[in-house]
């Protein structure tokens, strides 16, 4: 059986103490795993996250997609700096709330894009501070830190999942892997299966179930049933996620362009995309 997780940006754009309700919200809805978008760390309310998460007895994994001022890939030696303060304060807040994954953007600033290809320092300067975070996290505990690959509007660097396993490979630390997203993959991956077994059990790390248009999962074009069946191949057990956005958010809707809405709530969207999921993985073979 898979174990379907709920993105707290279903709710709300930053999560702070107002929104500790809804870890317990997420597991009333049905679903075993929280995701919470870190979005801001300096000022992310760890303990008390910590505390519910304890409290409501549910898995909790964060993500987040490194800010313009934390950018491994900026040619700027400051910024590249500060990314590596930004995602080694990932790792410590992974690690107080008892999340075994961290995913998302981390090998570049979301959203950055040059202009230009990805280049050669580019990959060097991204790599060399991927390592340098692999290593920090895995003296401190068994965090996976999962890069995902977003497509081209929102990144040049890695946009498939065959790029994310080079990357990984490159880093070689052992405790980075990939996060796949259906909503990027049918812009950029030429099959489904093919991503997924690319990746394999040794290196797909994370999954977001996310329509093509962001809406209701299981009412779009993704390839479900191909997709679900590669997983359950590969023997992959950790979450699967519903993530979306509202389109009054002010800080992410730029980069995710969300124009409309598609459902009445995040919450009715995550609600009926768990019922049709849950549907096509009991009818797979």
């Amino acid at each position: 059986m898979f174990k379907f997780g709920v993105d707290s940006l279903i709710w709300t754009e930053e999560f702070t103490e107002k929104d500790l309700p809804l870890i317990e919200k997420a597991k009333s809805l049905g679903f075993e795993v929280i995701d919470i978008n870190v979005s801001h760390p300096e000022r992310f309310p760890v303990k008390a996250v910590k505390e519910k998460i304890k409290e409501v007895g549910i898995e909790a994994v964060t993500t987040i997609g490194l800010p313009a001022d934390s950018n491994p890939i900026s040619p700027k030696p400051e910024v590249r700096r500060h990314a590596l303060e930004t995602l080694k304060l990932m790792v410590d807040i992974n690690n107080e709330i008892g999340s075994k994954i961290l995913g998302g953007v981390l090998y570049s600033a979301w959203g950055y894009l040059s202009g230009k290809c990805r280049t050669d320092e580019e990959w060097a300067w991204s790599v060399a501070a991927m390592r340098e975070v692999c290593n920090y996290a895995k003296n401190k505990s068994n965090l996976i830190l999962a890069i995902e690959p977003v497509n081209r509007f929102e990144t040049h660097f890695i946009n498939i999942a065959e790029d994310a396993v080079r990357y990984c490979k490159e880093v070689g630390t052992g405790n980075l892997k990939v996060h796949l997203d259906a909503f990027h993959m049918i812009r950029e991956e030429t099959s489904y299966r093919e991503a997924v077994l690319t990746c394999g059990k040794e290196y797909l790390g994370y999954i977001h179930v996310c329509e093509n248009n962001r809406g209701i999962p299981g009412t779009g074009m993704v390839p479900w049933q191909e997709f679900f069946t590669a997983v359950k191949e590969i023997g992959y057990d950790g979450p699967l996620t519903i993530e979306s956005f509202d389109p009054n958010f002010e800080e992410l809707n730029r980069l995710c362009a969300i124009w409309r809405k598609f459902a009445d709530s995040g919450e009715e969207l995550a609600v009926k995309g768990l019922a049709n999921l849950k549907k096509i993985e009991a009818a797979l073979k």
